[in-house]
């Protein structure tokens, strides 16, 4: 069996959220006061229901795994998971996305655990600004964590910066000299009208062609683009001429990647996400702890394959993905 969906797309990639709870509380991923009610409980799948579905998804041609949040090092232990998926023959490569926030703190033992590459999630160069579009985040602490990372090897790393118009679209160009600095690559995300929070954003839109034009003025030199390589997703990458630093933009709305999406994502609680766009989805923590076999359950994952849509509508409706968040998704 393989994962082949409907459009003929092969499903080689999946997200795995860990948790959806974050230390941060940027206004266009999670409303303000979080995203549960006060006291609600919430079942995440264990490390062990997380690593067996994780093992189907391998056994039918998954080749990378990324570890996502919320913000996955608010979860304990992270490390064993890692380990323990990090065992399965196929399984080529586990990414992590992080705010970096306890990355200074975790850095070595996830590096050890199997954990290769980081994305960072850094919108802002300014401390007071972080601050503010954090909702009380530490830049010295994410900076330290890039160096850590940096330090203990984990390679390609790379800065993840949503732009947003009026707020912190003024740094741009001092994002681009900080990636020349570390040599790390920089990647420029439009926001995305996924749940209140990020449809809330959209007045604050900045289209990544003005991005780009941006970054060619600054940098006085071509920017070549470059080969895509299996770790790239939906980014459009492009190398400062004279330099080995890459620039990307992630153009979800404006110039949407659907016809190449090779993924899924796998919620905290065991949720199958077919689009991060669409509502199609297929709860899978249900049938699991039912007692489901291992063949049972890679047949499950095939046949929910089917439901996965074509493409999502940013652009025709934003308010048609109210009904999710961000934080819980994984990005």
């Amino acid at each position: 069996m393989a994962l082949i969906d409907p459009f003929n797309r092969k499903i080689e990639y999946v997200r795995v959220s860990v948790t959806d709870k974050c230390n941060y509380r940027c206004g266009y991923c999670m409303p303000e006061q979080g995203v549960h009610p006060e006291g609600e409980h919430t079942e995440y799948l264990s490390y062990d229901e997380l690593a067996r579905i994780i093992k189907a998804f391998v056994n039918l041609g998954v080749t990378k795994v990324r570890i996502t949040g919320g913000e996955p090092l608010v979860r304990k232990n992270l490390p064993t998971l890692i380990a323990q998926i990090n065992e399965f023959e196929g399984l080529q490569d586990i990414a992590l996305s992080t705010n970096a926030h306890h990355l200074a703190r975790e850095a070595l033992a996830l590096k050890e655990a199997g954990i290769t590459r980081a994305n960072i999630s850094i919108d802002s160069l300014k401390p007071e600004r972080f601050k503010n579009i954090t909702r009380g985040g530490d830049l010295s602490k994410v900076l330290a964590g890039v160096d850590r990372a940096l330090e203990v090897g984990m390679t390609p790393i790379k800065f993840n910066m949503v732009v947003m118009k009026g707020t912190n679209d003024d740094e741009i160009e001092a994002m681009v000299d900080y990636g020349l600095e570390k040599g790390v690559e920089v990647r420029f995300i439009e926001t995305m009208p996924i749940g209140p929070a990020g449809v809330s954003m959209m007045n604050q839109h900045y289209a990544a062609e003005k991005i780009l034009a941006r970054v060619r003025a600054h940098v006085g030199q071509d920017l070549i683009p470059s080969q895509g390589k299996t770790h790239d997703g939906p980014s459009r990458n492009f190398v400062i001429a004279g330099t080995n630093t890459r620039i990307g933009v992630i153009s979800a709305v404006s110039q949407h990647f659907c016809e190449t999406c090779n993924r899924v994502r796998l919620t905290a609680r065991g949720v199958l996400a077919l689009c991060l766009g669409q509502e199609d989805s297929v709860d899978l923590r249900t049938p699991l702890r039912a007692g489901i076999s291992d063949e049972e359950l890679q047949q499950l994952i095939v046949d929910a394959m089917l439901k996965k849509p074509e493409k999502h509508f940013f652009n025709e409706n934003v308010h048609n993905i109210e009904f999710r968040q961000m934080v819980s998704l994984g990005g």
